[in-house]
């Protein structure tokens, strides 16, 4: 099943997802991102090093790195 994290602002349900992405320079990053329905993609847990945070305006996860 699929990282998942409820919206405090608005009660909505967000799974987490990544995806490989090569830059320009022919350089691959992984980007993490949230969506409001499980796709391809989805991952089942956070990943190391990173932690859930919220945008108070809007109520949309982020990740954040942990310090």
């Amino acid at each position: 099943m699929a990282f998942s994290v409820k919206s405090k602002k608005s009660g909505k349900t967000y799974f987490l997802h990544e995806r490989d992405q090569e830059l320009k320079g022919g350089h691959r990053v992984k980007l993490y991102y949230f969506a409001g329905e499980a796709k391809v993609g989805a991952i089942d847990a956070l990943p190391a090093g990173y932690l859930v945070d919220e945008n108070e305006k809007t109520g949309l996860p982020l990740l954040k790195k942990a310090r």
